[in-house]
């Protein structure tokens, strides 16, 4: 990379300027947090293990000996922490002669922002490469998948036949979250935690979830998503890239997760040989699933 010099940036360099913009916008809020359970990390990688429960007990006939159960190692998930880094280099006469520096946002803050939304896409990636070939986890298959293997047969956090967003979709979705079962096949209880929409599904899940009674039909009926509370919380997610993909995070113990590694740091230093001074950023993470009963899908849309 080049250094930013006085040509870069010659307007600066002369009063009269009233305003500097182009990257002074206000940002959303983080909104990682909201796909993942936030942790930190001070290894090289983290790893998570399953280790299955017992299967259901056998009928033990009279006089005869007690059957013993036992059990494996399964799934391996391994976090592998991925650095990120950027920075920019400016002469000794552009920091000098540049009027306008305090009026402007700092270059700085600038590269702060990069930062966060590097690390917001990066993350919303997870999400968005949910079904696309390639991007597995520790059990062979993607995210979002109708065959996860388990010791009863292939299990599925999605639903059979994809669906847009509606009343109907999300209740099927609910029923599927409620019937979930661990490794063995054996029922477990698992809730919607919260519903995950792109900013396209904002008004509709407005209507869905906020109607007294039944969205978009004329039945005196009540919506029983609501009247339920099966969905505690919904979160608009910016980072989406499809319109019509929809995510229930559920209280699954060791779901969605994101390690953070090393926090992020800047820092500037000066070149004895140029004088030119350089501004750097840092930080490290990772993100991804181990209990893919953390994230149930919609199969995003028809």
């Amino acid at each position: 990379m080049s250094a930013i010099g006085t040509g870069n940036t010659p307007k600066l360099l002369w009063p009269g300027i009233n305003a500097v913009w182009g990257s002074n916008y206000t940002d959303y809020d983080k909104e990682y947090p909201d796909l993942f359970e936030v942790q930190s990390s001070d290894m090289n990688y983290e790893e998570d293990v399953e280790e299955p429960g017992f299967g259901m007990v056998p009928q033990k006939p009279q006089g005869s000996a007690i059957t013993y159960q036992s059990t494996a190692q399964g799934t391996v998930t391994r976090y592998t922490h991925v650095a990120y880094g950027s920075g920019f280099i400016v002469t000794r006469e552009e920091a000098d002669d540049n009027l306008y520096e305090k009026r402007a946002i700092s270059r700085a803050r600038r590269l702060a922002r990069s930062f966060r939304l590097t690390k917001e896409t990066v993350l919303a990636n997870i999400y968005n490469r949910g079904q696309t070939s390639g991007y597995t986890g520790g059990d062979g298959v993607v995210l979002s998948s109708t065959a996860h293997p388990s010791n009863a047969g292939n299990q599925s956090n999605r639903l059979t036949t994809a669906a847009d967003f509606s009343e109907a979709s999300l209740e099927d979705l609910c029923i599927q979250i409620m019937g979930a079962t661990d490794t063995n096949g054996l029922i477990i209880k698992l809730q919607p935690k919260v519903l995950l929409i792109p900013k396209e599904l904002v008004f509709e899940a407005e209507r869905v979830l906020k109607s007294v009674l039944q969205n978009d039909s004329a039945n005196n009926a009540t919506n029983a998503l609501r009247s339920t509370g099966m969905i505690p919380s919904v979160k608009v997610n910016h980072f989406f890239t499809d319109t019509d993909a929809f995510f229930i995070r559920t209280d699954a113990p060791d779901g969605m997760k994101m390690f953070q590694r090393t926090n992020p740091e800047f820092a500037q230093d000066g070149e004895f040989d140029t004088s030119n001074i350089k501004y750097k950023g840092y930080e490290r993470y990772s993100g991804g699933w181990s209990d893919w009963r953390g994230l149930f899908t919609n199969g995003y849309g028809a």
